[in-house]
């Protein structure tokens, strides 16, 4: 009886077979992949390539925004953050408190993003001024703007707390700026990983050149 493979999020509906030979003299390509397909959830660009490759490539032109998150409480949505950040090419991702978080949601997308921990606000802080970004915090809390009409700092890390409690008093305080979702219904806060990806967007709108993109069909457009 042949045994059935593991479910993984790596593997999608979509994909392509083996390669025909003869296969392309390419050091980027995974000789494994050639010989049995690739049905990772990857953009065409990079069927068959290397994970190493396919990181290398993206180094090489990650935009100049980093993305933290407070975790404390051990948040569900850190993994979707993540897998947002690898959408829009985030730099890195801080996470900022507890090593430990839930990776289901970042759907593999872990694997190409670069993630660096921090044991509390106060180092992250001290990290990011020694780099010189600028720290932006992201509540709708009172002294924000609207990240609709402000001007979004092209070097900088977007700080986002916790569903719920939101950041930290420290966090909103050690900050360089502090920018908010506007929002026109009755609750009083959005889930957390769609607001950092709004926020994320909002960024490419400001800066990005939204003219060399990815796409389905693995075209640089």
């Amino acid at each position: 009886m042949t045994a059935v493979p593991e479910p993984s999020h790596e593997r999608t509906t979509h994909g392509v077979g083996p390669h025909p030979e003869p296969w392309p003299d390419d050091p980027r390509l995974d000789p494994e992949l050639l010989a049995t397909g690739d049905t990772r959830n990857v953009v065409d660009r990079y069927r068959y390539w290397s994970m190493d490759a396919i990181v290398a490539d993206l180094d090489t032109r990650r935009h100049a925004f980093d993305v933290a998150i407070e975790n404390w409480q051990h948040d569900l949505n850190i993994g979707s953050i993540v897998r947002s950040a690898n959408a829009f090419l985030a730099g890195t991702v801080h996470i900022v408190g507890r090593r430990r978080w839930n990776k289901r949601g970042a759907m593999v997308t872990d694997r190409y993003q670069h993630v660096r921990y921090h044991p509390d606000v106060a180092a992250f802080l001290e990290a990011m001024r020694a780099e010189g970004r600028p720290v932006i915090a992201i509540d709708n809390t009172p002294g924000a703007s609207r990240i609709e009409t402000a001007p979004i700092p092209e070097r900088c890390v977007f700080l986002f707390g916790q569903e719920g409690p939101g950041l930290t008093d420290e966090a909103v305080a050690g900050a360089d700026g502090h920018l908010e979702i506007a929002q026109f219904g009755s609750t009083r806060s959005i889930n957390a990983s769609a607001a950092a990806a709004i926020v994320m967007h909002s960024w490419v709108v400001q800066h990005a050149d939204t003219g060399r993109t990815s796409g389905a069909d693995g075209t640089a457009s």
